[in-house]
């Protein structure tokens, strides 16, 4: 079992920045994929940004690309969001996510491919 913890929520005025962080007990697996989701209430949990550990890219989301960045650890088996320029509709828990498989990129969005859940930060963007 894995466990994930997140960390660095908050309440930020719009145009601010935050990082979120989250830490994995262990490896998932010798390959394996890490994403953040996000949800609100009422509203199906939505991909953010992820990665594969077999390669150097990172995927994100049209709504925050140019202004949300993955940055991993892998030697501490964490990664961090750092989330610039943050608008009130980025306002949602946020979710750190890892399965011990390497996803195709086609999947790698899909929040029901990831079987390791953290409990979630509250992200808030408002003035």
């Amino acid at each position: 079992q894995v466990q994930l913890v997140e960390s660095g929520g908050g309440l930020v005025q719009p145009g601010g920045s935050l990082r979120l962080s989250c830490t994995a007990s262990r490896r998932p697996a010798s390959a394996y994929t890490m994403a953040w989701f996000r949800q609100t209430p009422g509203k199906e949990r939505e991909f953010v940004a992820g990665f594969r550990s077999s390669g150097a890219n990172s995927y994100y989301a049209d709504s925050v690309k140019g202004r949300f960045t993955i940055h991993r650890d892998n030697a501490k088996n964490a990664m961090d969001l750092q989330m610039n320029s943050l608008k009130p509709e980025d306002t949602a828990f946020y979710y750190c996510a890892a399965t011990g498989r390497l996803l195709i990129i086609s999947t790698l969005r899909d929040s029901g491919q990831y079987n390791y859940w953290g409990q979630g930060t509250q992200v808030t963007a408002s003035s």
